[in-house]
């Protein structure tokens, strides 16, 4: 085997989707939640203490950083669910949703119609 083939064996085992979750993936998924966390609560500290220092600027970032923050939570959160292959399904629409729906696809079938002969009526002038 030479270092080509082992350096392209390489590559595919990086880029193989899974069946199973993957402990390295999963391990980088909570490693990256982890650094956010680190990262966006140091932030958080540095912008209170800049904003009660007098920098009225930095009001902003401390309402921004825990934002981001639950971002990231939010971001693990469907990464985790995808990597173990949980998916959350729509709820069922009731029957007077579906007869609206259908109601108002064909009120927009219509509008298009009418739009559409218009513009040939309009063409053929």
């Amino acid at each position: 085997m030479t270092a080509a083939s082992a350096g392209c064996r390489w590559l595919r085992s990086i880029w193989e989707v899974e069946d199973k979750p993957s402990r390295r993936r999963t391990l980088w998924i909570h490693t990256g939640l982890a650094i956010a966390t680190v990262l966006c609560v140091s932030a958080f500290v540095i912008e209170v203490l800049r904003a009660t220092g007098g920098n009225t600027l930095s009001w902003a970032y401390v309402f921004e950083w825990p934002l981001l923050l639950a971002y990231a939570v939010y971001m693990w959160h469907r990464l985790i669910n995808e990597e173990r292959g949980v998916t959350v399904e729509p709820a069922a629409a009731s029957e007077k949703e579906t007869a609206d729906r259908e109601a108002w696809n064909a009120h927009l079938a219509a509008l298009h119609a009418a739009d559409a002969a218009a513009r040939v009526e309009r063409q053929g002038s």
